[in-house]
């Protein structure tokens, strides 16, 4: 008879333990162990109001930028502001050397003055005429001629008056004042350099940045979303009922002072499909500068809108998922719809849950479809998610 090997009988053993103990760990599946249920914060979404707030890329500029451009032909001789400088209406700005115009409007008096005496030397000639014709010692052509030079002699005093006007303005033009009260721009040219009218570049500008406007575009979905429901007849009066818009500046911050929308493109851009639209802020403490750059923020009350922590969410192809609590406690991934854009914590669901639908707040990483779960309810205002007043939609 053969006997058992005592080394063989123990393998066996061992091994026989090892597949029992895998085969009960199996069977506790997502459960844990034990089958213990896991615990999840849970929440129960209701309607609620809101203000949505849309942000659009401006261009800032001043109400009025007017360009400075020499009307006559120099050298510059003199600045008399500084680049970024507040100037006045009337305030000197730049000299033109006008050496050579005072000499042509000298040149001019000159002629004037020739032009002056030819006049009346004409006009003695011809009065000298008249008592000879009358007595007709000469013809009466001699006293045409008189009277044709006389005229002559006029049109040239006329046109030598002309071109001292002309060169007085000149001199005047030598002195190139601000038209406006505003900010200066900078100066291309400096002391010495020979500047016209034609140059590519003008002088400088000024800005009057008493006010500024801010320029941005939206989608036509967009502006038909703004301006539904707004009283009024017409567009202007519906933007003069809307709510003041923000401005967030380039550092982030928003700006204290709230301006309004006031006109908008009568035509939709063809190639983008967008609308320009244009805003005014006030600008007493001359902070912004026409060229600078920001954001118009613009609210929306919205009424009875599910909102859901972003955290609670998951996007699966271009599509975003939420766990909901079903029969049993038993988890389902549900898709939902939002308000397009990037929102800060939150998303605004426009479809896919109804009021009393609850939803699973965290830990939705470890969550399965069909999966058991152990709700612990929370109140929608208690979520450590929900940390904004309102949704943020960057365009």
């Amino acid at each position: 008879m053969k006997k058992n090997n005592p080394i063989k009988i123990l393998s066996f053993i061992v091994i026989l333990a090892t597949t029992i103990s895998c085969s009960s760990s199996q069977k506790k599946g997502p459960r844990g162990m034990a089958g213990q249920i896991s615990e999840y914060k849970v929440m129960k979404v209701k309607p609620q109001s809101t203000t949505l707030y849309q942000e659009y890329p401006t261009n800032l500029e001043g109400i009025q930028t007017v360009e400075i451009r020499p009307k006559i032909a120099g050298y510059i001789q003199n600045i008399l502001v500084d680049e970024g400088s507040f100037v006045k209406k009337g305030q000197v700005l730049f000299r033109i050397n006008d050496n050579d115009i005072r000499a042509t409007v000298r040149s001019a008096q000159a002629q004037v003055k020739v032009a002056e005496a030819d006049v009346v030397a004409a006009k003695i000639n011809l009065n000298k005429t008249k008592p000879l014709v009358e007595k007709g010692i000469i013809s009466k052509f001699d006293l045409e001629s008189s009277e044709s030079m006389l005229k002559a002699k006029e049109a040239q005093l006329a046109q030598a008056k002309a071109n001292l006007a002309n060169a007085q303005a000149n001199l005047q033009y030598a002195i190139i004042t601000s038209p406006t009260n505003g900010i200066i721009g900078n100066f291309p040219y400096r002391i010495g350099s020979l500047v016209s009218s034609n140059i590519p570049q003008p002088l400088t500008t000024v800005s009057n940045t008493t006010e500024m406007y801010a320029y941005f575009s939206m989608n036509e979905k967009e502006f038909l979303t703004m301006i539904k429901g707004l009283k009024g007849n017409n567009l202007q009066a519906k933007f003069r009922s809307m709510p003041a818009v923000s401005l967030i500046l380039a550092d982030n911050s928003v700006y204290g002072e709230k301006g309004r929308i006031q006109t908008a493109s009568g035509l939709v851009d063809p190639q983008t499909g967008s609308v320009n639209i244009r805003a005014t802020f006030p600008n007493k403490e001359g902070i912004l500068r026409s060229g600078g750059s920001g954001l118009v923020r613009i609210s929306q009350h919205v009424d009875s809108v599910i909102i859901v922590p972003q955290n609670a969410t998951y996007e699966l192809q271009g599509k975003h998922f939420i766990y909901t609590v079903g029969d049993e406690n038993k988890v389902h991934p549900t898709e939902i719809g939002i308000l397009a854009g990037n929102l800060k914590n939150t998303y605004v669901v426009t479809s896919g849950l109804k009021p009393g639908d609850e939803i699973v707040v965290e830990g939705i990483a470890s969550l399965r479809n069909n999966m058991p779960i152990k709700p612990k309810l929370v109140t929608q205002d208690s979520s450590d998610d929900k940390k904004d007043s309102g949704a943020v939609v960057n365009n």
